[in-house]
């Protein structure tokens, strides 16, 4: 349960040694946020263990490992129950993995790019719908899914995973409009490009950001009630006329 300022007290973190959902839970901890589970592919591994650390040195006490696969919807309820049975309510969960890829490798290989895809769109639903039952029966708590402004639309040089996050999206708003009325509510997170690991090797975009903005934003969200959120926030108004150029012109500018 939030505390009495409206602080994030607990948090599972799906996808929990991503930069940005390390990051996240850092500037959380800054306000009182002091339980946690990062649910992560490997909870053994060196990026696991790291992003523990971490957050511990953050300041959170309590920090809970799980194992986590988000190809595997099947599971996915394991990950909500055991999140409730070692920190109790849950007062954030924070959607943080998927995969970016190559669109070239993808052209080359689409099996690969259906199942990156299936990855970042598919398995977004399955652990919103979960952790949305699970917040629904709290009567509190914030989903949080990370997209992107790749979402608002697709470019020919990464639309395998500008389409999937574009599902993401209209999903995370669709089940934020579900949940009116319950106390739980839904935010979507839309950052341009995240120097990170992710991206590490690509050229950045213009208005490239780091994950702490991206923290500062997401943190400046949840005290505000927000539901959507761009990083940097000039990308907003941005997108209100990229969104709208003559697609011949839309694939000159957005190229790279």
């Amino acid at each position: 349960m939030k505390d009495a300022l409206g602080a994030v007290e607990s948090a599972l973190v799906l996808g929990g040694s991503s930069d940005i959902a390390v990051a996240i839970i850092e500037r959380l901890a800054a306000d009182r946020c002091r339980r946690v589970v990062l649910a992560v592919r490997d909870p053994e591994g060196h990026a696991a263990t790291t992003a523990a650390e971490r957050v511990r040195a953050a300041g959170v006490s309590q920090v809970e490992l799980v194992a986590f696969d988000a190809g595997a919807p099947q599971d996915h309820h394991r990950v909500l129950a055991t999140t409730t049975d070692r920190i109790g309510d849950v007062d954030l969960v924070l959607v943080a993995f998927g995969v970016l890829g190559d669109q070239a490798a993808y052209d080359d290989d689409p099996e690969a790019a259906a199942a990156d895809a299936a990855t970042n769109y598919a398995g977004t639903v399955s652990v919103g719908l979960q952790a949305a039952r699970t917040l629904r029966a709290q009567g509190h708590g914030t989903l949080v899914v990370l997209s992107s402004v790749a979402a608002e639309r697709a470019r020919k040089t990464n639309y395998v995973y500008g389409s999937a996050k574009a599902g993401v999206d209209a999903f995370t708003q669709g089940l934020g409009d579900a949940l009116i009325g319950s106390g739980a509510r839904a935010m979507v997170v839309r950052p341009g490009f995240v120097h990170s690991r992710m991206t590490d090797g690509m050229e950045p975009q213009p208005f490239a950001t780091t994950p702490e903005k991206v923290a500062d934003a997401v943190a400046d969200g949840l005290r505000r009630g927000r539901e959507i959120i761009w990083v940097p926030g000039i990308l907003r108004w941005l997108f209100v006329v990229m969104r709208h150029l003559p697609r011949p012109l839309w694939r000159i500018v957005s190229a790279r």
